[in-house]
C-alpha cells in the first residue's frame, strides 16, 4: 500500500508529533505504554523526523505518560459510569478512547475542522465514536453531545489549554460544569514559569504567532471559578498515577520528580456537582 506523504510544516505534521512521541516511548520502553494506533499510523505515512538525544527521550516519555494519566482517570470514571460519554477536547489524532473502551461508553472527538479532516482520513469514525469539527470556545458543541446525566460524562484534554487565554478557559469550564452535572474534566497544565520554558524548548521551531497563555499556579483560584465545581485536585504529571520506570535512568527520574514537585508538570482533575 502506498504511504501517505506528510509535508513538513503542515497540519498533518503537527498532529503527528504527539503520536511520534508515544511511538518512540513504546520502542524505547516496551511494555510500559500501550498505543498500538500510533504505530499503525506511522506505518501508513511517510515523514522524515530527525529528533534524537536527550530531548527526544524526555519528549517521548512525557507524551506517553500524559496519555497514560488521562486514560487512568477516564478508566476510573467508567468503572462507576460504564455508559458515560468520553469526550476528547482538542483530539488531534489521539486514540485514548481505544485504551479505555469498555464496550458501552460513547466517545466524542472534538477539534478544529482541518484537524478533524485529517483524523477522518487517517483514523475514520469508529464504533461508538463521533468526530465533531468545532471551536471549543463556541459552546454550541455542547448540544452535539448526547449527554444523559444518569450515564455520566468525562472530558479530557491533552496539551490543549496552554494555547487558550485564561478568561476563555474560565468561561469554558464554568459553562461545562453547569451544562454537564456529575461530569468530570481532566487536563494537563503547568505554572506560569513553565509556559516560558515551553516556548524555549518544545515550541521554539513553531510559528511566531503561536502563543501559550493559560497556567495554574494557585489551585485555589481555579476552585473559585464556579460554584458548580465539587472538587479540584492536582496530581503530578510524571509521578501522580504510577511510579517512574527505573529504565529512564537516575538523571531523568530526578528531573521528572523535580518537575512534579515544583508543579511545573501537573494533571488537574475537576469534578462537577
Amino acid at each position: 500500500m502506498e504511504k501517505k506523504k506528510i509535508e513538513k510544516g503542515s497540519v498533518q505534521e503537527t498532529l503527528l508529533l504527539p503520536l511520534y512521541g508515544r511511538k518512540r516511548a513504546m520502542e524505547m520502553y516496551p511494555g510500559n505504554f500501550n498505543d498500538l494506533d500510533c504505530q499503525r499510523i506511522y506505518n501508513e505515512v511517510e515523514i522524515d523526523y530527525n529528533r534524537k538525544g536527550i530531548m527526544e527521550k524526555i519528549g517521548a516519555i512525557m507524551a506517553a505518560t500524559r496519555q497514560y494519566d488521562l486514560a487512568s482517570v477516564c478508566r476510573s470514571y467508567l468503572k462507576d459510569h460504564p455508559r458515560a460519554c468520553v469526550v476528547n477536547l482538542g483530539c488531534g489524532l489521539d486514540t485514548t478512547f481505544s485504551q479505555v473502551d469498555n464496550g458501552q461508553a460513547r466517545a466524542y472527538n472534538l477539534d478544529f475542522p482541518d484537524a478533524i479532516a485529517v483524523r477522518n482520513e487517517l483514523l475514520g469514525e469508529r464504533e461508538r465514536e463521533t468526530n465533531i469539527a468545532c471551536d471549543l470556545n463556541d459552546l454550541s458543541w455542547f448540544d452535539k453531545i448526547d449527554f444523559r446525566p444518569e450515564d455520566g460524562i468525562v472530558f479530557f484534554a491533552s496539551g490543549v489549554f496552554y494555547y487558550f487565554k485564561t478568561e476563555q478557559v474560565k468561561t469554558l469550564f464554568a459553562a461545562m460544569a453547569e451544562h454537564f452535572p456529575g461530569g468530570k474534566l481532566v487536563f494537563d497544565a503547568t505554572k506560569k514559569k513553565g509556559l516560558k520554558n515551553m516556548l524555549k524548548t518544545w515550541l521554539k521551531d513553531c510559528d511566531d504567532n503561536i502563543g501559550v497563555y493559560f497556567s495554574v499556579d494557585e489551585l485555589s483560584e481555579l476552585k473559585s471559578w464556579s460554584s458548580s465545581f465539587s472538587s479540584v485536585i492536582r496530581k503530578g504529571y510524571l509521578t501522580g498515577y504510577r511510579p517512574l520506570d527505573k529504565r529512564y535512568g537516575f538523571v531523568l527520574n530526578t528531573v521528572f520528580k523535580h518537575l512534579d514537585k515544583s508543579c511545573m508538570c501537573q494533571i488537574i482533575e475537576i469534578r462537577f456537582k
